[in-house]
């Protein structure tokens, strides 16, 4: 998906719903950190993926606070 695609669709949810996808997001990238510590992960740009999507659900909860 593209990021500014992502973004529109994070922007269209609510912040509850945002809250349960960064929670989501950051089990995730949980498990990734110990899949590549114990060298089970073949993909690991998904863990820089998975950063910057938690961090794009971070600013639009941020935004939709701040309106």
């Amino acid at each position: 998906m593209k990021t500014s695609a992502y973004v529109k669709e994070l922007q269209a949810q609510s912040v509850e719903q945002l809250q349960a996808q960064l929670v989501d997001a950051k089990k995730e990238l949980f498990n990734l950190r110990f899949q590549n510590a114990t060298n089970q992960l073949d993909n690991t740009a998904r863990i820089k993926e998975v950063r910057k999507n938690i961090a794009r659900i971070q600013t639009v909860i941020t935004a939709k606070a701040a309106e």
